[in-house]
C-alpha cells in the first residue's frame, strides 16, 4: 500500500463515496490524508447512509460538512442529500457550491434552505454535466444568463417550477440528452395546465407522477420515452422518427399522439393500462422494426383482445413477447385465431391474475406458433391464503405445463410467482 501513487489513493477514496467513510479512511496516514486533500474527486453526504446526521443540530452539521468540503480541492462529484433534516442556512450552502463549482461535473442536491438557494445562478456557465435537484423551487429562468453549456443530464424531483421556466431551463441546456421529471409542482397562470417542452438534443425523457391537461414534447432526437403514474388528457410527441423505446406504466391518458416518431420503434412496454386495441395498433402499426412487445396487466376496452395474427404478420422482427391480461372464457376462441407463426420469437412471457384452465390452453396454443422459442417465462399471483380449490387448480396447472413441455425440451421454462 505504501507504494501506491497518491492519485490512485484518491480514486480509491472517491469510490467510497460516503463522506464519513472517506474521512475515516484518509486518517490512515499522511499519504492518504494528502490524497484526500488533493486528489479526491467524489464526495457524498447522505442522511440515509449515516443516521447520526439526523441527530446532529443543524449548525453542527453545517460545520461538519463545511470542514469536510473545504479540505478538498478539485471535486468533480458532490452529493448532498439531506432528507428529514432541518433547513440549512442559505449562506452556508452557497459557500459549499461556490467553493466547488469551477471543477464540479456532477451535483446531486436535496437540501432545504432559508431562503431558497438559486442553483441556476451559482452553477450556470460552468462545467456541470449532471444535475439532480430535489425539493427545491426554480423561478425566473433566464437562458442567456443561466445557461448550462455542458449539462447532459437533468433530474428534477418534487421541484416547484412554472411551465414556462421549465421550457426555458431546457433551452438553457444546450447539450441536454437526459431529462427526468418526478412529481414536479407545475405553477400555472391559468386554469388549463399545459406544458410545452422543446429540445433539439434530448434523447431520453422519464416523467413520473404528473397531472396535466396537455403535455407537448418537441424533440427531434428522442430515443426513449417513459411515462409512469401520470394523468394526462393529451400527450403529444413531435419528432423525426428516432424513438426506439416507448414505455408507459399506470398512465391515464385520453389522447396519446406519437405522430411520425414510431417508424424506428424497437421496444414497446405497456403495463397497468387500458387499451383500445384498434387505436393502439394504429399507434404502433408502422413500427416494422419492433423487437420487443410487452402488454402486462392491461385491460381491454369492452370485448377486445390482443390480435396475435396481426402481431405475427406486421412485426416480423419481434423476438420478445410479454402478455398478461384477463382471459375471458367467452372470448377464448378468438384469442388464438389465425395461423401465422411468430417466426423469430425466442422469449415468451405469459402472466395471469387469476389462474384457470384457460391459461394452460393459451400457453399451449402460443407455443405451437413459436418455432424458434428458447425461453418461456410463466408469471402469476398466488394468494397467501389459499383455499383447497386454489391449491388443486395450481397443482393441476403445474402438471399440465410439465406434461406440455415434454414436447418442447429445447425450451427453457421459468416460473415467477408473487
Amino acid at each position: 500500500m505504501e507504494h501506491l501513487p497518491v492519485e490512485v489513493i484518491g480514486n480509491i477514496l472517491s469510490r467510497l463515496g460516503g463522506a464519513r467513510d472517506v474521512v475515516i479512511a484518509s486518517s490512515t496516514c499522511c499519504k492518504w490524508r494528502d490524497a484526500y486533500r488533493r486528489h479526491l474527486h467524489t464526495l457524498s453526504f447522505n442522511s440515509n447512509d449515516w443516521p447520526l446526521y439526523r441527530d446532529l443540530t443543524t449548525s453542527r452539521l453545517e460545520i461538519l460538512i463545511t470542514q469536510t468540503i473545504f479540505q478538498t480541492s478539485g471535486l468533480q462529484g458532490l452529493s448532498i442529500l439531506m432528507d428529514d433534516v432541518d433547513e440549512f442556512s442559505a449562506s452556508t450552502v452557497i459557500a459549499w457550491l461556490m467553493y466547488t463549482r469551477e471543477t464540479l461535473l456532477r451535483l446531486f442536491y436535496n437540501v432545504r434552505t432559508t431562503p431558497n438557494v438559486n442553483i441556476l445562478d451559482i452553477c450556470g456557465r460552468q462545467k456541470l454535466e449532471t444535475l439532480v435537484l430535489a425539493h427545491n423551487s426554480i423561478t425566473g429562468v433566464e437562458p442567456n444568463f443561466q445557461r448550462f453549456p455542458c449539462l447532459k443530464s437533468l433530474s428534477l424531483s418534487y421541484v416547484s417550477i412554472s411551465a414556462l421556466d421549465l421550457n426555458l431551463l431546457l433551452t438553457a441546456c444546450q447539450k441536454i440528452e437526459i431529462l427526468e421529471l418526478v412529481n414536479p409542482e407545475i405553477a400555472m397562470s391559468d386554469a388549463q395546465v399545459t406544458v410545452e417542452l422543446s429540445s433539439s438534443t434530448l434523447k431520453s425523457i422519464y416523467v413520473e407522477a404528473i397531472s396535466l391537461d396537455k403535455f407537448i414534447l418537441e424533440a427531434d432526437c428522442i430515443e426513449r420515452l417513459h411515462l409512469k403514474d401520470c394523468a394526462l388528457e393529451l400527450f403529444e410527441l413531435v419528432g423525426k422518427g428516432t424513438l426506439k423505446h416507448f414505455k408507459i406504466d399506470d398512465v391515464s391518458v385520453i389522447h396519446l399522439d406519437l405522430g411520425e416518431t414510431v417508424d424506428n420503434l424497437e421496444i414497446v412496454d405497456v403495463s397497468n393500462f387500458t387499451i383500445i386495441w384498434p387505436k393502439f395498433y394504429q399507434l404502433i402499426s408502422r413500427s416494422s422494426k419492433l423487437k420487443k412487445l410487452r402488454l402486462w396487466d392491461v385491460v381491454f376496452d369492452e370485448d377486445e383482445i390482443v390480435d396475435l395474427e396481426t402481431i405475427a404478420v406486421c412485426f416480423l422482427q419481434l423476438n420478445h413477447l410479454s402478455l398478461s391480461y384477463d382471459l375471458r372464457e367467452g372470448l377464448f376462441p378468438y384469442i388464438l385465431q389465425g395461423s401465422t407463426n411468430l417466426e423469430n420469437l425466442v422469449v415468451l412471457e405469459l402472466g395471469w391474475a387469476v389462474i384457470n384452465d384457460l391459461f394452460a390452453h393459451w400457453v399451449e396454443g402460443l407455443l405451437k406458433r413459436c418455432p424458434k422459442l428458447k425461453k418461456l417465462v410463466i408469471s402469476g399471483v398466488v394468494s397467501e391464503i389459499k383455499t383447497h380449490e386454489e391449491c388443486q387448480m395450481l397443482a393441476h396447472f403445474t402438471s399440465s405445463i410439465v406434461h406440455l413441455m415434454r414436447k418442447y425440451l429445447h425450451v427453457e421454462v421459468q416460473f415467477e410467482y408473487e
